[in-house]
C-alpha cells in the first residue's frame, strides 16, 4: 500500500526567503511553485538523489510551528564536510557536529528559524 514518503512539510513565514535558502544554500530543486491560496503558494522541492521531497508551506492555523524543531533527520555523506560547506554559505548551526557511537550529527537552522538534524554514520 504505502510506497514512500512523498514530501515532508516545513512551516515557513516567508516563502520567498525559504525558497532562496533551500535552493541556493542546500541545492534543492523546484518541482512546483504555484499559487495555492490567496496568501500562499504551494512550493514543492526535490532533494538531488532522494525520493522524498520538501514542501515549503504552512497550513492555516499552524503558524506557531514556524521556527521550531522539524522532526526529521537528513542523511549526508559526511557531517563535518557538510557543516563546513554550509557554514561557509552562511547557514547557522546550534553547535558544532557531535560524534556519538551511532554516528555524527549537527543541528542547523533554516531561514525561518526551523531546526533540522543532519547526520551520517
Amino acid at each position: 500500500m504505502i510506497k514512500r514518503i512523498k514530501f515532508i512539510g516545513i512551516p515557513v513565514a516567508d516563502q520567498d526567503r525559504a525558497l532562496d535558502f533551500y535552493t541556493e544554500k542546500l541545492g534543492f530543486r523546484i518541482l512546483t511553485d504555484q499559487q495555492f491560496t490567496p496568501t500562499q503558494r504551494w512550493i514543492e522541492l526535490s532533494i538531488p538523489g532522494a525520493d522524498t521531497g520538501v514542501a515549503l508551506f504552512t497550513p492555516p492555523g499552524h503558524e506557531s510551528r514556524v521556527g521550531t524543531f522539524v522532526n526529521t533527520s537528513w542523511e549526508v555523506d559526511n557531517v563535518e564536510n557538510a557543516y563546513a560547506t554550509l557554514l561557509a554559505k552562511g547557514v547557522e548551526f546550534t553547535a558544532p557536529p557531535v560524534k556519538q557511537p551511532w554516528g555524527t550529527s549537527v543541528v542547523m537552522k533554516d531561514s525561518e528559524g526551523n531546526t533540522l538534524v543532519l547526520a551520517s554514520r
